[in-house]
């Protein structure tokens, strides 16, 4: 089940029929509101999640959703009229595992759910592998990650990032490798979303957060 959280009742009936039509199940809902309502009763596999809401906007509800422990792994994709690049790093920066933004293409759209949800099937799927880089251990099958056997919390995206890193610890991986594997496609070559998850990343990690190496001009790695 797709949840999709839109005011424009006409943008919302598009999307419900577009994602009916190409197998999934998706319901539509016009706020923060009905959305928390429908949490109560079924949790989704993916929320679309438009930011430009009258009263509590999508980023107010994304921050909720990242702080109760029931939703806080649901991934979401943002959907907004806003383009520019502030806009998409305060999305990010509150969770969003992905932002698009309007107008956009159906097939577009259904190519990134695809994206999010395949790379939340992989995960699920890893064998139970730990690596352990300084004071930091992250373990797959659990989807953990510890900084002095203390519980990290991190979104979809930051333990994707953290598990490539770690997993070629050693290797120098660039902006371009990252966005193409963690977000599973170019992102028009915005290489500053890297940059801010690796930002956010270093931050949860505390005093583990030195373990990730600045090449600059390059990218990021793990020891070496």
């Amino acid at each position: 089940m797709i949840y999709c959280v839109e005011d424009d009742r006409g943008i919302r009936e598009l999307i419900v029929y577009t994602l009916q039509n190409t197998g999934y199940s998706a319901l539509g809902l016009e706020n923060g509101n009905e959305l928390f309502t429908a949490l109560r009763t079924a949790l989704p596999e993916l929320i679309l999640l438009d930011i430009m809401m009258p009263g509590e906007d999508g980023i107010k509800v994304l921050k909720r959703l990242r702080t109760d422990a029931s939703t806080k792994r649901i991934p979401v994709i943002m959907l907004t009229a806003k383009s520019t690049e502030y806009d998409k790093i305060i999305g990010l920066d509150s969770g969003a595992d992905d932002y698009i933004t309007k107008p956009f293409g159906m097939m577009e759209l259904i190519s990134r759910i695809k994206a999010v949800l395949r790379r939340i099937d992989d995960s699920k799927n890893n064998d139970n592998i730990e690596f352990v880089s300084g004071n930091v251990k992250l373990n797959t099958k659990a989807h953990n990650v510890t900084v002095d056997g203390i519980t990290v919390e991190l979104t979809l995206k930051e333990f994707e990032l953290l598990y490539l890193l770690i997993k070629n610890a050693g290797a120098v991986l660039t902006r371009d490798m990252l966005l193409e594997n963690i977000w599973g496609y170019n992102f028009d070559g915005e290489t500053r979303t890297v940059d801010v998850h690796i930002r956010t990343l270093r931050s949860k990690l505390g005093s583990g957060g030195d373990i990730i190496q600045t090449v600059r001009g390059v990218g990021y790695r793990i020891g070496g």
